[in-house]
């Protein structure tokens, strides 16, 4: 009997805003919210982006007002609105219009010459040039300069991106703030956020799950796709020599993929159970949500931790992606829309999966997802916000370009729609299943994703599934994409909103759309008309993954089969607590008055404290102990 991974918390950062409790969700819909809801999420953003702070009862702004809650929203609301979602990349990660070069210049001299002399425009001198550059004959446009002992340094240019619009989290939110960062890369920085807003939105205490768990039957799966590459991680320990900085011991460790998960287990869990990192580019995150839902059905693990945080933006490989002719630049979205009075595009609209579009847009997020098996979740009255019951992953086989689609993907569809079929029905399937697509706005991804969910669809007699894809809204935050697409999709069945793909005006003529809905503007189903999501990615390198996620309501109905009513009215009230924890930490974010977890040096052991025998292992601090009997699972193969 398999083990149903059911999601008791899950929580993040991504453009926005925070995802547990639905708030980056909400943020998406807002318009269609009541209005008690609509002000929870903008005094939200006003906390997290340090717009306000709140103290005795009201709400104080940086330039000394004191004010209600609707007084603030009324102030300061459309501007905090502003600082979400795609947009103009702002000067606090870097400033698009003067992104620094550094020109090489090789200077040539005689042996024993202790000055060295060259001309360069005056524009080219750097501002931090070393002690031992002296500048003369200044002009309008040249200068000498005389470098002592040296013979090769760098000129520093600047330029502007062509690619300005990012799904950048919400302008003012700084993690490295909110506890003693120490130098971290941005996107641990992120990863400390994120992994704490999952623990906590769950209502249940860490050291309570603990105590019901053994030690080795947790499980964190966590990763970015493409490593820290800011400049405190690799970005930093590939440039530093170029530039005349230092490398840091922290430069190579903390830039790995794996760090994500690392930092998990180490200052906020304390987990000694399994750990593992799956990278496959897009589909990073579904990857590991793979490993730890197969290992909650197979009774491996009872509790899981699947994550990722993905801080990419930044020149480097923003001018890498470009280069692939895989963003949308903004002269390519001025042409799209022919506009020719305007220097800038609209870049709220930057990314329009299935319209008419040039290219995705960058963005960066962190999302953890807290999963248990529903055994544990029952005994414990966890909330449960939905099902994963399969993850269903596949290559493209042979290629020619390593980053061309492939065939993988009609796979996971395919395999996806058949196991959900098995679960819902075919009624279920055909009427109450939305699909959240990859929906990168490429042009290339618009024909042949749209192939692939239009194929499968129709192979399935299903006339038309909604389709819609949340990277219209954050764009692509590479690995941790998944987990946005996961995430926001909960928020269906929290409002009944299904958020539309409403940056396309319309669907683009190539788009395959038989057996398919593109929704292009926000509709209300109700809060229990979808069973299902189909979440899809379809990723660089040929790595493709689709996931099978329940709704609660769906969920619950299949638990009621496993469970009496005894154990579950039980279940029920131990709920009703649980639910009022997990709403008293919301209203604390909102309010600013919550911290996230980091637990440095706390706890740590060493071998010495462990009690071993040949039958169990006792950690200190852990209620249960390692069980060290094991079946021989090759009986018939052993003397």
């Amino acid at each position: 009997m398999a083990r149903l991974p059911v999601i008791v918390g899950f929580g993040g950062i991504n453009s926005a805003g925070r995802t547990s409790s639905h708030q980056a969700y909400r943020r998406i819909v807002l318009d269609l919210l009541p209005s008690s809801i609509q002000q929870d999420v903008l005094l939200d953003l006003a906390t997290i982006t340090n717009m306000a702070e709140y103290k005795n009862g009201l709400w104080h702004t940086p330039s000394g007002e004191s004010l209600d809650a609707p007084a603030l929203i009324d102030s300061i609301g459309e501007s905090l609105l502003a600082r979400t979602l795609i947009r103009r990349i702002h000067p606090e990660l870097f400033d698009v219009d003067h992104v620094v070069l550094h020109k090489s210049a090789t200077l040539h001299a005689d042996e024993g010459e202790e000055q060295l002399s060259f001309t360069v425009k005056t524009r080219s001198l750097p501002k931090d040039r070393p002690t031992n550059w002296h500048v003369s004959d200044v002009s309008d446009t040249l200068s000498k300069v005389v470098v002592e002992g040296s013979l090769e340094t760098f000129i520093k240019d600047t330029r502007p991106l062509s690619v300005k619009a990012a799904g950048q989290l919400p302008t003012g939110f700084d993690p490295s703030k909110l506890y003693q960062s120490r130098n971290h890369p941005r996107g641990l920085q992120m990863t400390v956020y994120g992994a704490s807003d999952a623990i906590k939105s769950s209502g249940i205490d860490w050291e309570v799950i603990r105590s019901k768990v053994a030690p080795d039957q947790m499980a964190v799966y966590a990763a970015n796709s493409i490593g820290q590459m800011d400049d405190l991680g690799f970005g930093g320990m590939l440039k530093s020599a170029l530039i005349g900085k230092r490398t840091t011991s922290k430069h190579l460790p903390l830039g790995y993929a794996q760090m994500p998960a690392d930092f998990v287990n180490a200052y906020l869990l304390g987990s000694v159970g399994n750990v593992g990192t799956s990278i496959g580019a897009c589909a990073t995150y579904f990857f590991n949500l793979e490993k730890a839902v197969d290992g909650i059905k197979s009774g491996k693990f009872r509790v899981a931790m699947v994550g990722g945080s993905d801080a990419p933006i930044t020149p480097e490989v923003i001018e890498g992606f470009r280069t692939m002719g895989a963003l949308a630049e903004d002269t390519a979205l001025l042409a799209l829309d022919q506009l020719t009075n305007q220097a800038e595009p609209d870049h709220t609209r930057s990314c329009r999966p299935f319209g008419q579009n040039c290219g995705f847009t960058i963005g960066e997020s962190s999302q953890w997802t807290l999963l248990m098996d529903d055994a544990l979740a029952i005994e414990l009255g966890a909330q449960i916000f939905g099902a994963v019951p399969a993850v269903f992953s596949y290559a493209d086989g042979h290629k020619k370009s390593i980053s061309a689609p492939g065939i993988g993907n009609y796979l996971t569809m395919g395999k996806a729609m058949a196991y959900l079929r098995n679960i819902i029905g075919q009624e279920g399937l055909a009427e109450r299943t939305f699909i959240q697509a990859h929906g990168t706005s490429t042009p290339q991804n618009r024909i042949t994703e749209s192939h692939v969910l239009s194929k499968t669809a129709t192979s399935f007699g299903v006339k038309a599934m909604p389709v819609v894809a949340m990277k219209a809204f954050l764009g692509h935050s590479q690995g941790t994409a998944g987990g946005d697409q996961l995430h926001l999709s909960l928020g269906v069945w929290q409002d009944g909103i299904l958020p539309g793909i409403t940056t396309s005006h319309a669907v683009a003529d190539d788009v395959y759309q038989e057996g398919l809905k593109f929704q292009l503007k926000h509709q209300d189903y109700g809060k229990e008309h979808f069973a299902a999501a189909l979440l899809n990615s379809k990723g660089f390198g040929g790595n493709n993954a689709t996931a099978v996620l329940l709704s609660p309501q769906q969920a619950m109905t299949m638990l009621e089969k496993r469970y009496t009513p005894e154990q579950m009215n039980e279940y029920q009230a131990k709920k009703v607590g649980v639910m009022a924890e997990a709403e008293s930490y919301n209203q604390a974010m909102i309010r600013g008055e919550t911290l996230p977890v980091y637990k440095f040096g706390f706890n740590v052991l060493g071998g010495e404290e462990l009690t071993i025998t040949d039958k169990e292992i006792h950690l200190p601090g852990y209620d249960l102990p390692v069980d060290m009997v094991m079946e021989n699972d090759f009986q018939d193969l052993s003397e």
